[in-house]
């Protein structure tokens, strides 16, 4: 009996012998294996997105050129604004013009008191929520019954900032802004006047230049279905032209002062891009902007919800466009 022990105790440093040799051949085929595996991907960097609500204005649309016709300033300056506007003179200068946003504006200046008011009305109606979002991208989030009672007529939704106000009727959005100085209730008499007059100041959708027409179809493809606005016209000669539906934004827009390319003088500089002399990509705005022989050039595009607008793309739309640039 007293021999048992030592062949147990064998028997069992055999046993652990066999496992821990198992542990090591399980580990080695275990690295063996992540070895055979393709390594993980590194982290992407983020994409930007456009995160604006229009490209910039073109230096010079101020209203005293651009699209002639009747607008909503030259209709809340006329005699048929009952509104009562016991403290200021109003008066509308005669062009408007639009600002390629989404959603994409018609835009007007109307001077009250000395001090220029702008006035946009959105060129197609509106889907549900776009008010909110609007007035979110402008920073205004206080109720526009701040500035007075008579706000109630705009509607629930209505948002300011203290210098402007952003509204919806009639299905389209209508924004007023202004510079500091002017008295809340003149901006407020300015909105309501605005809210009485948008049915009769709709402009009819489609605007066309047949200088836009050889890149229409490459607008459209970015759009990705019908294009349902256009907004084609000339200011002192310099071409604007815009495609658009209630979620899309496709603008090129010749620049007023040839010399005009402010993103020139950031420091760092805008990332290159190849074409013109210079030319510059921004990813964050949406934006390719180059100066083509005496011409400065700007071309955006803006969808909603936001999402990458290559440089490439960008490229394609204006492409069909360079010769008229190099005139």
């Amino acid at each position: 009996m007293r021999t048992a022990r030592p062949v147990r105790r064998t028997a069992l440093r055999r046993r652990l012998t066999g496992l821990v040799l198992a542990g090591a051949l399980l580990t080695g085929c275990s690295v063996a294996r992540r070895a055979s595996e393709p390594p993980p991907e590194a982290p992407r960097p983020a994409i930007p997105v456009p995160t604006v609500l229009a490209p910039p204005q073109p230096e010079g649309l101020d209203g005293t050129a651009g699209q002639p016709g009747h607008h909503a300033c030259t209709a809340v300056a006329g005699p048929a604004n009952l509104v009562r506007r016991p403290s200021s003179t109003w008066t509308a200068k005669p062009y408007g013009w639009n600002d390629g946003g989404l959603p994409a504006l018609d835009l007007c200046t109307l001077v009250v008191g000395g001090l220029p008011v702008v006035i946009g009305v959105s060129a197609l109606a509106v889907a549900p929520g776009t008010l909110e979002r609007v007035a979110n991208t402008l920073g205004m989030f206080e109720p526009a019954e701040k500035l007075g009672g008579a706000a109630r007529d705009l509607g629930p939704g209505a948002r300011t900032s203290g210098r402007a106000i952003v509204f919806e009727t009639a299905s389209r959005i209508v924004r007023v802004t202004t510079v500091s100085g002017l008295p809340d209730g003149e901006l407020l008499r300015v909105a309501v006047s605005v809210r009485h007059v948008v049915r009769q100041v709709i402009r009819p959708a489609r605007q066309s230049d047949a200088a836009c027409q050889p890149a229409y179809a490459m607008a459209e493809q970015f759009i990705g279905v019908h294009v349902q606005l256009r907004r084609d016209y000339r200011v002192n000669g310099a071409l604007t032209c815009i495609w658009g539906t209630g979620d899309t934004t496709v603008a090129i827009v010749e620049s007023l002062h040839t010399d005009s390319i402010p993103e020139a003088r950031q420091t760092p500089l805008p990332r290159p891009a190849p074409i013109g002399g210079p030319g510059y990509y921004l990813p964050d705005q949406g934006e390719l902007v180059f100066r083509q022989g005496r011409r400065v050039v700007r071309v955006s595009a803006l969808t909603d919800p936001p999402r990458e607008i290559s440089l490439q793309a960008l490229l394609d739309i204006v492409e069909p466009l360079l010769p008229l640039f190099l005139r």
